[in-house]
C-alpha cells in the first residue's frame, strides 16, 4: 500500500526542520503546505513533486548528512548540466535526478 502523501510531506517537514523548508524545495506557498498537513486535498502535479522530492531526500540521505543533502540540492551540479537539482524536482525530471545520484554514489564509493 502506498504511503499517504500527507505523510511523506509530514515526514520532509520533520527532516528539513519546517513546512517553510517543504514549500520552498517544492516552489509552492507555505500556507499551501499547511493546508495539505491539514487534510486539505492536493493536485496531481503537486502530489509527484512531493513523491518525488521524498525519493531524492530519502535517497541524498544514504549518502549524506542532512545539511549536506540539502545543500546538493540547491547547488550547481555538473552530472545534471550544472542546473539545480531542487528545480528537477519541480519539474518532475526523475530520471536525470535518479542518474545523478547514482553517480554520487559511485563517486562516493571510488
Amino acid at each position: 500500500m502506498p504511503v499517504a502523501t500527507a505523510v511523506k510531506i509530514e515526514a520532509l517537514k520533520r527532516d528539513l526542520q519546517s513546512g517553510s523548508a517543504v514549500a520552498d524545495l517544492l516552489g509552492v506557498s507555505r500556507s499551501r503546505v499547511t493546508r495539505w498537513l491539514q487534510g486539505a486535498g492536493i493536485d496531481p502535479l503537486n502530489a509527484e513533486r512531493v513523491d518525488l522530492l521524498e525519493l531524492v531526500w530519502s535517497s541524498l540521505l544514504r549518502l549524506y548528512e542532512p545539511e549536506a543533502a540539502r545543500a546538493w540540492l540547491l547547488g550547481v551540479n555538473p552530472n545534471l548540466g550544472d542546473r539545480r537539482p531542487v528545480d528537477l524536482v519541480r519539474t518532475g525530471k526523475t530520471e536525470e535526478l535518479m542518474r545523478a545520484i547514482r553517480a554520487e554514489r559511485a563517486d562516493s564509493f571510488a
